[in-house]
Order: structure tokens, then C-alpha cells, then sequence
């Protein structure tokens, strides 16, 4: 069901939290690695329904710097996972490219090579970047950005905002105009803060494993009920169509 979705205003860049697999995965009295494993057949659905929606952006949190913190048997099986999302068919099949953000030195060594190999083989394709957070977080990206722009010795009065943009490891992107978190849970969770600033946000109960190409579609009606004013009034936005 489209939801009568205006094809000439699909969000060019969404980005998704992917939330409940844990909670998903105990309601049913299973361990929180099943989640985390039904997760990733709804990335590769969503991924596949943006393709063919004509978003031109992708980013899914995929692994916070904080959930280094978590038990060790589910850091691995997430890596595990995130390997196992890695399929070149889904990416070779739908012209996607594939790109990687956050702290890529913490990541064990084979899922290193899966990354890269896959960056490489996709660099030239030209349809939907399918952007995976992974060992990210907003706070580490600024303060990366910030020791870079110290580094160069930028003066402190040359610093504009896009300074600023062009050393965030998102810099190759535009902003979201779309924020979907699943699972029920009324925060951003350290995610894109820097390039969220105007992005319109959406939240749902449903858990990441239920969310479907249906989900998907009631999100992106709401972001296209909306008026997007960028801090001018309505009457400006009007007088501007």
C-alpha cells in the first residue's frame, strides 16, 4: 500500500535507528542474536524498497560506539550478522553502492575486509548509497572533526559551518530529510546530531524485525503531510512555491 505517496517528493536521504531486535527476539522467548538476525532480512527489504522508491540516500545505525559495551557472545554476533548482510548480490542486483561510516579501526579484521571489499567493488555504482553506521556515534564524529580542523591549524575565525561539514565522515551526503526510529523509543541515541538539525522525525512502535515495506511507506506520508519551514514563517514558504 503506497498511501498515496507523492513520487515527486520521496525523502532523497533517509535515515533509519533500527531499534527492538532484543525486545523482539524476548517477547518471543528467544535470545536477543535472533532479533538481531530477523533485523537484518528487514534491512535487506527496506534497502530493497528504497531502490525502488528512488531514494538516492540510506543510512541505517547499524552499531553505536556504545554498544561496545554490551556482552561479548552479542558484539559477535553482530559482526557476524553485519557479515552476513554484507551479500554482494543485493548491492551488484540493485546498482547500490555501499559506504561505511564511524571508528573503522575497532572493527575485528575480517569484517574490515568485508567492508572494504564491498566499498570497492560498488565505488562506481550509481543508484541508491546504502550508508551503514557501524563503531559510530555523533559525538565521536564531532570531536573527530574538531582535533582534525586543529591539526590543519584552521583560524578559529575561519571556521564556518561548512567547515565543519567537510570533515564529518558524512561529508560525501547530504543532510536527512527523514528520521525513522523503530521500537518505541522517543530518542536519537548520539545519531547523525550535526546533520539532523532540520530533518523531520518519525517514530513508530513497531519493532525493527515487523517494520516492512508498509512501515516504510506510512513513514515517508507523514514526512510528506508535513510543511518544512527551515525557520521562516508558513506565509514565507507559500509565497516561495
Amino acid at each position: 500500500m503506497d498511501f498515496e505517496l507523492d513520487r515527486t517528493r520521496i525523502p532523497q536521504h533517509i535515515a533509519i535507528i533500527m531499534d527492538g531486535n532484543g525486545r523482539w527476539a524476548m517477547d518471543r522467548g528467544l535470545d536477543r542474536t535472533f532479533g538481531h538476525k530477523a533485523g537484518v532480512e528487514t534491512v535487506k527489504k527496506i534497502t530493497a524498497e528504497c531502490v525502488r522508491l528512488g531514494v538516492k540516500y540510506l543510512t541505517l545505525y547499524t552499531f553505536s560506539t556504545e554498544n561496545w559495551n554490551r556482552p561479548a557472545y552479542e558484539i559477535e554476533a553482530l559482526m557476524g550478522l553485519v557479515l552476513n548482510f554484507i551479500e554482494v548480490e543485493l548491492f551488484t542486483d540493485n546498482n547500490v553502492k555501499f559506504r561505511m561510516v564511524g571508528d573503522f579501526d575497532r572493527l575485528p579484521d575480517g569484517v574490515k575486509k568485508k567492508i572494504k571489499d564491498l566499498e570497492d567493488l560498488t565505488a562506481d555504482f550509481t543508484g541508491l548509497t546504502c550508508v551503514v553506521a557501524m563503531s559510530y556515534s555523533s559525538r565521536w564524529e564531532l570531536t573527530n572533526a574538531m582535533r582534525q580542523i586543529a591539526r590543519e591549524g584552521i583560524d578559529p575565525e575561519d571556521i564556518t559551518e561548512e567547515t565543519i561539514n567537510q570533515h564529518l565522515v558524512t561529508n560525501f551526503m547530504p543532510d536527512p530529510e527523514l528520521l525513522i526510529r523503530t521500537g518505541g523509543e522517543l530518542r536519537i541515541s548520539n545519531y547523525l546530531l550535526w546533520q539532523i538539525a532540520y530533518s523531520e522525525l518519525y517514530f513508530c512502535d513497531t519493532y525493527w524485525p515487523d517494520f516492512d515495506e508498509e512501515c516504510l511507506h506510512r513513514a515517508i506520508a507523514s514526512y510528506q503531510n508535513r510543511q518544512r519551514r527551515f525557520g521562516k514563517t508558513e506565509a514565507q514558504v507559500l509565497s516561495e512555491k
